[in-house]
């Protein structure tokens, strides 16, 4: 946001704080209101930035209270999910630079280590906070400095598998660790209130934990005493609080609070820092709290673009006619093939919006799985449908798909099982940076025994290359990019594709393109401009090695495009055919580098690394260089 827009007038003790260490010398009184500045500061900015919003939105009462009463940066907070953590950015020093978020060089959407000391662990992908503050809270431990240690987790991260299993194990170990779980779903709206509240001020308390343990000394002695009392303050606290199953794996719960009372937060908080052993705060929010268009709809609001803080309608108008998306694509083919095919079953890891399953979870109810953020288990349960003769559907996100890799490999390649994998987000995503983009899945798939890979270069044969998939009686998957493409009008008619068949989509001479994926388009360009072969590859998995071979006898140089890494990628799949038959043209491999992408906008990461048409004329004129290839050097130079 600009910088006229933060004035003392404005926010007035906001501006006197840009470190937790300023905030902690605020008198308790003044808490409140820093909260009501944070939270409008919050609306401002990502009303201009666009970005996550409505999870932020309900944990600025517990940010405020987490850093006042714990002693950050030395003291650990580790966020979970990341996309809750914008008040933590603004209070840790960020403020200023929070109209750079999401921007190519700017600010990260999620935690990152490298970007400030209070942001302890990276996050973007969800549940993993209770394991790393297990891992931290070993090492103080060990240290032995009284450093403090609390993960937040919240907004549907606890659905996953991972956190109970951090959680079984931090239960069974004598470390100082508190979990504070932001719920924001209001299912127990209706404990949230004055009694719990009480109860969690007496239950976190000296006088309660003190007694506690008194009485487990003297009547420990006591064996059938204790247990009976022990027993007998679990059905206490069951009755009032939904705690039970925390206390089973070890924690001491307390709960559930208001999450928007600083003073039942900074009470309770300051006495859990001082217990020992486990702790379980279980803390009640609103997602959207403050902005009454995210408190109503909070789905629509969890990711926005920039919008107009009065009316909430996005500010990023365009005349164009909006082109279908290739996730656009998906939702309309899977409603199709489900009419047609009644064993047709769609699973999704909680990404029922973002994968276009929301028409379909509409007209085929009894269809449709979203298992939360459980990608072993949703890949898992896939193939035990795929065993019984169901037709499984899994769409998901590629980084996301990297969750499942045993159970891909296990329990359905392994099995030769018929499931078809919709992977959306394959290539760079864009503004959610390395911890999102999908450069990796060709290279992780691609060792994968009975596993088919397919990558469209546009919206007709993505329709048609999931119908392909579909029919196909073993594993399969799609790759495809996130937002639109070429514009190809998906036909109604559904073909499935020869398997294995590339497409000659340009004839020239010496070089020759083969390119995979969405860029065929760049590809086709670089070709005219230099009179080279375009081949539409299309299969990553088979290849077309007769073409392959072909090509290589009728030109001197072979380049591989992609939007995956080169390493282990499309590409070293044509070299190792090239290789395989004793083919020695010369070979250029384009595609993105062997470390992580960071974000910025899809074209200004296509631009840096070099593929777009520039980029790909520069890569060749240098490869032509160094490789001493003159009549071709002469033809790339001259078309750039």
């Amino acid at each position: 946001m600009s910088d006229s827009s933060s004035t003392s007038n404005v926010y007035p003790l906001l501006d006197s704080v840009d470190t937790p260490e300023q905030l902690r010398q605020l008198d308790e009184a003044q808490l409140p209101q820093l909260a009501d500045e944070l939270r409008n500061f919050l609306i401002d900015s990502v009303a201009e930035t666009g970005g996550h919003f409505a999870a932020g939105l309900g944990t600025v009462e517990l940010t405020v209270a987490l850093h006042y009463v714990y002693n950050t940066p030395f003291d650990r907070l580790v966020w979970d999910t990341g996309h809750q953590s914008y008040p933590h950015k603004i209070l840790t020093g960020r403020r200023k630079r929070m109209a750079s978020l999401r921007r190519h060089g700017g600010l990260s959407g999620f935690p990152k280590r490298d970007e400030s000391d209070y942001d302890t662990f990276g996050v973007g992908h969800s549940s993993t906070s209770i394991s790393a503050a297990v891992g931290m809270a070993v090492a103080a431990q060990h240290e032995q400095q009284g450093r403090k240690i609390a993960a937040i987790i919240g907004d549907g991260a606890m659905t996953a598998g991972m956190a109970f299993e951090a959680l079984n194990h931090a239960g069974d170990l004598d470390t100082n660790l508190l979990v504070v779980l932001n719920d924001n779903e209001m299912s127990i709206s209706a404990n949230v209130g004055g009694m719990s509240n009480h109860l969690a001020r007496i239950l976190s308390g000296k006088l309660y934990s003190s007694a506690k343990e008194g009485s487990k000394k003297l009547l420990g002695r006591m064996p059938p005493v204790w247990e009976l009392a022990r027993r007998a303050e679990e059905h206490f606290k069951g009755m009032v609080i939904p705690g039970t199953l925390f206390e089973e794996l070890g924690f001491n719960y307390i709960g559930p609070i208001n999450g928007h009372d600083l003073d039942v937060l900074v009470r309770t908080l300051k006495n859990m820092r001082a217990m020992k052993g486990p702790q379980f705060l279980h803390i009640v929010t609103q997602k959207g709290k403050g902005f009454e268009l995210a408190e109503k709809n909070p789905t629509s609001y969890h990711g926005v673009s920039p919008f107009d803080r009065s009316t909430g309608k996005s500010s990023a108008v365009s005349n164009a006619p909006k082109k279908k998306s290739f996730t656009d694509v998906f939702s309309d083919w899977v409603c199709d093939m489900a009419q047609q095919d009644p064993q047709l079953i769609a699973i999704t890891p909680a990404m029922c919006s973002g994968s276009g399953l929301v028409d379909f979870s509409k007209r085929f109810p009894e269809r449709y799985f979203d298992v939360g953020i459980a990608e072993q288990h949703s890949v898992t349960m896939a193939a035990g449908m795929a065993c019984d003769g169901l037709k499984p559907v899994v769409a998901i996100y590629s980084s996301f798909l990297q969750r499942a890799y045993d159970q891909l490999v296990h329990d359905v390649a392994l099995q030769n099982l018929p499931v078809l994998f919709a992977i959306d987000r394959a290539g760079l995503v864009g503004a959610d940076g390395a911890t999102h983009t999908g450069n990796l899945d060709i290279s992780f798939l691609r060792c994968v025994p009975n596993m088919m890979i397919m990558a469209p270069a546009d919206e007709n044969e993505c329709r048609q290359m999931l119908f392909t998939g579909f029919q196909h009686n073993g594993p399969a998957s799609v790759r495809y990019p996130r937002g639109s493409g070429a514009g190809a009008e998906p036909q109604t008619e559904m073909r499935a594709i020869p398997v294995g068949k590339a497409q000659v989509r340009r004839q020239g001479k010496d070089i020759a393109i083969l390119s995979f994926g969405t860029l065929l388009n760049t590809a086709l360009e670089v070709g005219d401009a230099i009179d080279a072969t375009v081949v539409n590859m299309r299969f990553v998995k088979p290849l077309d090695e007769t073409l392959i071979v072909e090509l290589a006898l009728q030109h001197s140089t072979i380049i591989t495009l992609e939007e995956n890494v080169v390493a282990g990628g499309a590409g070293s799949g044509v070299n190792e055919t090239l290789a395989f038959h004793h083919l020695t043209p010369h070979i250029l491999n384009i595609g993105l580098p062997d470390y992580f992408v960071e974000h910025g906008t899809q074209e200004e990461l296509l631009q840096q690394y070099g593929l777009d048409r520039d980029g790909i004329h520069k890569q060749l004129t240098e490869f032509m260089t160094y490789n001493d290839c003159q009549s071709n050097k002469a033809k790339v130079k001259s078309a750039t």
